[in-house]
């Protein structure tokens, strides 16, 4: 197939090879007639793996769970008109996630814009403030001056690097194509046109934008020292969007050096691994019973996005109720605002890897040394609150939150967990007891919707980099993207089970004081459905499970877990007002004990 045979699939296939050559290995493709241009480029390119998916909602999710594994950026196609609105869910929580995706649309041209064209919508800038950039490519055509077909390779590495920028997320470019859509003819190459307008030119890209790190000056290193110094008593704090790779090690022997508790978010990935020792995360469950006997922190030093705890939030709150009464400093190389309390006295935009390490090393100068009671004092808190917890989860009936404590329990190493919105991430925010583990824990909590969950979690598997991933859904969740299920099938993907809490309906909102109010609390908010998820499994390939109590559910896991099954739902049937009582009893249970 002659691609500069049209002057839609040449440009495309520029294009494509450039996005390829600066760093793309991936791409999420929606089946339609006017993205044929980009969807042919795509085919014909070495180097990039096409997943193939029905559902333009689901594709994004999906494409966004492969983004967050690979901490790359992944392509999206799609056809023109309501196709590519059904992208919109997936690129807002991709903009609050920081989640790198390129969002390429086709288009109708200008003149059938407004004319009353068939599938013809206003496509640009159609995602807003969602993306950190948004382009309308030209319409492609014949003889084309060099420049142009140059500033086709310039824009797809500028959009490369702008999706994986210091501030990453998505980047939309909507493509106008006229009518032929596929090859056909002569070529229609300018023989004139130099290197950088050929097509397959070569591997290396036309123009490369290169980021750096970005570390704190030694000013800045030398006055939180001298805040540490002053103010023994302190905290770190690990939200959600902490970094990987070296930042668990470089926190630990931050907080060794300091000796300030890390009390890490279960979305932080600092509960497992390296630095479990100096983790916290039990806190939720005794925060607000044993906050006072602790004593309040002088200082606190906080990493990622805001943490899932409201029993955190109290007590940050509280121990901050005079205004900057206490140094609260965030790290956040992006610069992002992520402080909902509005209590940050500094933030100091840094890689945090590189903060931590440099800090660390400073706080080595001297003879001062970190105040060994406090952290001790905080760590004998938090080993009393799991012994209560096991205690009193052992003396309550099964519940969704048991069985939470039951899947991230059963999960080795190299394996992850995704964890649904509502419910099921508090539960395992809760649940989640740090050890030296290496497992990864993901959730979508950008915008924290329960849609796309299913997706994402396909799209954690397929990108290979966990030998297997169970992801923990409730009820309404999982129903939400029951059609993301059939990418399972479509693309082979067998590392995956679905953990489905169903206790038929909201549960979540049994925490709220409309509870109270019955009616309309039952019909309006919790909304049973009276649904079983066995023949959804059944209908797109998946092995079934239903799993009632602890024993049926130890079984289903360890069947799941060994790869022999394929993809799998393990459906737990509980009760949601009889979850909500056993919950308060549990926790009620470990305060008591403070």
């Amino acid at each position: 197939m002659d691609l500069t045979s049209n002057p839609n699939t040449h440009w495309m296939s520029i294009f494509v090879e450039e996005l390829v050559a600066n760093g793309l290995k991936a791409v999420c493709i929606a089946p339609g007639s006017r993205s044929t241009p980009l969807t042919l480029a795509f085919a014909a390119q070495q180097g990039v793996k096409i997943y193939r998916h029905l559902d333009e909602r689901s594709a994004g999710f999906f494409a966004l769970g492969l983004a967050q594994a690979t901490r790359r950026p992944v392509a999206l196609v799609c056809t023109s008109g309501t196709a590519a609105a059904n992208f919109h869910p997936a690129i807002i929580e991709a903009y609050y996630a920081h989640v790198p995706l390129l969002i390429l649309t086709a288009d109708r041209p200008d003149e059938l814009r407004g004319s009353g064209a068939n599938q013809t919508i206003d496509q640009i800038k159609m995602y807003g403030d969602h993306v950190r950039w948004s382009v309308e490519a030209p319409t492609p055509q014949k003889d084309a001056p060099d420049v142009v077909l140059r500033h086709l390779r310039t824009l797809a590495a500028r959009a490369y690097a702008a999706a994986d920028g210091q501030v990453k997320g998505p980047v939309h470019l909507n493509f106008p194509f006229r009518k032929p859509l596929e090859p056909g003819g002569s070529s229609v190459t300018n023989k004139a046109s130099s290197q950088a307008s050929a097509p397959n030119r070569d591997t290396q890209p036309f123009t490369q934008i290169i980021r750096g790190r970005m570390a704190a000056s030694s000013d800045q290193i030398g006055l939180v020292a001298a805040t540490i110094r002053a103010n023994p008593r302190g905290l770190i704090i690990c939200g959600p969007e902490c970094p990987a790779g070296n930042f668990p090690a470089a926190v630990r022997a931050l907080a060794e050096r300091s000796g300030y508790p890390i009390l890490a978010d279960a979305l932080s990935n600092v509960r497992h691994g390296g630095a479990s020792d100096y983790a916290l995360g039990g806190y939720h469950s005794w925060l607000s019973a044993a906050g006072n006997s602790i004593g309040r922190p002088d200082a606190i030093l906080r990493f990622g996005a805001v943490p899932t705890s409201n029993a955190l939030a109290a007590f940050l709150e509280k121990a901050t109720s005079t205004p900057n009464d206490i140094k609260v400093i965030h790290i956040r190389e992006d610069g992002e605002w992520s402080d909902d309390l509005h209590l940050t006295t500094e933030m100091i935009q840094a890689d945090p890897a590189l903060f931590c390490t440099a800090l660390a090393d400073e706080l080595e100068h001297g003879d001062w040394r970190p105040d060994a009671t406090w952290l001790e004092r905080w760590l004998a808190v938090e080993r009393t609150g799991w012994t209560r917890m096991d205690a009193a989860v052992k003396e309550t009936p099964f519940f969704d939150g048991s069985a939470t404590r039951q899947v991230l329990s059963a999960l080795p190493d190299g394996y992850a967990l995704f964890a649904g919105n509502s419910m099921a991430v508090r539960h395992v925010d809760t649940f989640d007891r740090p050890d030296a583990r290496q497992i990864t824990l993901y959730g979508n909590r950008g915008a924290s919707g329960i849609d796309g969950n299913v997706s994402t979690a396909l799209g954690l598997a397929a990108s290979a980099r966990h030998h297997h991933v169970v992801a923990i859904l409730g009820d309404i969740t999982f129903y939400h993207d029951m059609n993301g299920l059939l990418a399972a099938k479509l693309l082979g993907i067998r590392n995956i089970t679905f953990v489905v809490l169903n206790n038929d309906g909201g549960s979540i909102f049994y925490r709220l004081p409309i509870v109270k109010h019955d009616p309309p609390f039952t019909d309006l908010f919790l909304m049973p459905h009276g649904l079983q998820f066995e023949h959804a499994a059944a209908m797109y390939g998946l092995t079934y499970r239903a799993a009632n109590d602890e024993a049926t559910l130890v079984d289903a896991l360890g069947e799941a877990l060994n790869g022999s099954a394929g993809p799998m739902v393990i459906e737990v049937k509980t009760n949601s007002a009889a979850d909500y009582q056993h919950m308060r009893d549990v926790a009620a249970t470990i305060a008591a004990g403070f």
